[in-house]
């Protein structure tokens, strides 16, 4: 079993902040983290990053899905294959869950004649354990809202339809009901440290620390 583990569900469902209080959790215990985020944690995927997300450029929808699998390609050969070969715990906020929810779903391509495509990205890799950030669509909106607010540049796919948002969050719903060994529903409306009470809980029982 590798030490992979991705971080889904809707934005504004909490995954990020998630992602590092499990990483510090980790290496409190003496464990070799690394943290990762898709698209764009690469040099090349950098640039990707730029070109999907900055709203410069407003790609088709086949495009976008073609971008974000290229940035996988080069993310898991880069990154997620190195690390999990030293043994590290990888902790990756996003991956194909993702890409099935926002690029098949709620962009209503053909998701099961694309599936090999997302398979081929991968390079090979799956995750050992998905934690799904489940939280309702008026929360997560909400919660963007006030991160612009704060000050926080919002991103083209967050400026998305409140519509475009709940396919989404339908989306990860089929996908963890047709996944359930791999992924695991976290109920992300609690607080941030009871969140992260039950995110110690998943990972402690499925890697049995």
């Amino acid at each position: 079993m590798n030490r992979l583990i991705t971080f889904e569900g809707v934005d504004g469902c909490g995954k990020s902040t998630q992602l590092k209080l499990a990483a510090a959790w980790l290496q409190s215990r003496g464990e070799q983290v690394v943290t990762t985020f898709e698209p764009g944690d690469s040099p090349l995927g950098g640039e990707i990053r730029r070109l999907l997300l900055s709203g410069e450029h407003l790609p088709v929808a086949e495009c976008e899905l073609l971008l974000f699998l290229a940035d996988r390609a080069q993310h898991v050969r880069s990154k997620l294959m190195p690390a999990l070969s030293d043994g590290a715990w990888v902790l990756c906020d996003r991956f194909s869950d993702s890409t099935r929810a926002y690029q098949l779903a709620a962009r209503k391509l053909d998701a099961a004649g694309l599936e090999p495509m997302l398979r081929f990205a991968e390079c090979g890799i799956t995750p050992s354990l998905t934690l799904w950030f489940d939280v309702p669509v008026e929360t997560a909106v909400e919660r963007m809202r006030l991160r612009q607010l704060a000050g926080e540049k919002s991103s083209r796919l967050d400026d998305e339809a409140v519509s475009f948002h709940q396919r989404v969050a339908d989306a990860f719903v089929r996908q963890a009901d047709a996944e359930s060994e791999r992924i695991v529903r976290i109920n992300a409306a609690e607080s941030i440290d009871e969140v992260h009470q039950q995110v110690i809980a998943m990972i402690s029982a499925r890697f049995q620390l």
